[in-house]
């Protein structure tokens, strides 16, 4: 599954950030509990409708921010 297809963007769901496959959870959720020290496995034992793959995305999501941020 492509980046786009794991991260969605939409106005009217949690201000426009940017959340994992339409839910609300959002990219920011999910690098809070790692940068916390949560482990991918209790991220996915919490939130058992997450995927692994949409961790994976979530810090492609960022890194590809910060590069372009950085490029700017």
């Amino acid at each position: 599954m492509k980046l786009n297809e794991r991260i969605t963007i939409e106005p009217g769901k949690r201000s426009g950030k940017p959340c994992v496959r339409g839910m609300r959870i959002t990219v920011a959720d999910i690098l809070g509990y790692l940068a916390s020290g949560m482990s991918f496995d209790e991220i996915l034992d919490d939130f058992p409708y997450l995927e692994r793959e949409d961790i994976l995305a979530c810090l492609s999501f960022a890194a590809n921010k910060e590069r372009i941020e950085l490029s700017a």
